[in-house]
């Protein structure tokens, strides 16, 4: 079964999670692509629900197929977000950012009653780090922030690019990807990181995920609840 397959097995097992009435985080990336295709397809059978989306692709995406959508500041708290990861440790810690949006999936996860990752069995990893963790910062002095971030022990840190120059985050900052290849207390590191001037926030979700749904090239699909 490829990984697309995959993705989509993940995708529609979670849309199965979401009870009418809910107001949830509609996540961000090509997991929770499928997630939102199934939740649109249930949504025009009757579902009612209302969504909160982490980036402006999101965003537009759910528009597009009807999903309703309102801003985090009108509601009290999410009962459920939905969302992917590019890392997932045994206790349920994680690296989000490939996309370029965590700033706004970590807010929408703090909002959250509970936070279920979507993924496929490749983002399972005994530690994270092998995968760059992004740091989202200022676009002032940035290569400063860059230099403490080389104090922690990352001796590789691009900053993003796309097609067309620098990558800029939905919230208008710039994403540096930090390569520590193994994160032996990502607690610690988290700490360290938003300690740094510059630094908006990292893609490390410690003790935020409730409950990871995975997908497996056989076909099966696995749930894994945080120890």
């Amino acid at each position: 079964m490829s990984n697309d397959i995959a993705k989509q097995k993940a995708g529609e097992y979670a849309a199965t999670l979401v009870e009418d009435g809910m107001t949830i985080g509609i996540g961000t990336g090509s997991t929770v692509y499928y997630f939102i295709h199934t939740l649109a397809n249930k949504t025009k059978e009757g579902l009612h629900i209302t969504g909160v989306p982490t980036s402006a692709q999101t965003a537009q995406l759910a528009r597009s197929l009807n999903i309703p959508l309102v801003d985090l500041n009108d509601v009290a708290q999410l009962d459920l977000t939905i969302d992917g990861a590019d890392e997932i440790d045994p206790s349920l810690n994680l690296i989000k950012g490939g996309g370029g949006a965590l700033l706004q999936e970590k807010i929408v996860a703090a909002a959250s009653v509970q936070n279920i990752i979507i993924a496929d069995e490749s983002k399972l990893v005994q530690n994270l780090g092998k995968f760059p963790l992004p740091v989202e910062v200022i676009t002032f002095a940035w290569r400063q922030t860059q230099k403490h971030i080389a104090q922690l022990g990352c001796s590789n840190i691009v900053l993003r690019q796309k097609q067309d120059g620098i990558f800029i985050s939905d919230h208008g900052h710039y994403i540096l990807d930090c390569h520590f290849e193994q994160i032996d207390n990502p607690a610690l590191l988290q700490q360290q990181l938003n300690n740094i001037p510059g630094v908006v926030e990292n893609g490390l979700f410690i003790n935020m995920a409730a409950k990871a749904i995975v997908a497996y090239s056989d076909g099966s699909v696995k749930e894994f609840v945080k120890p």
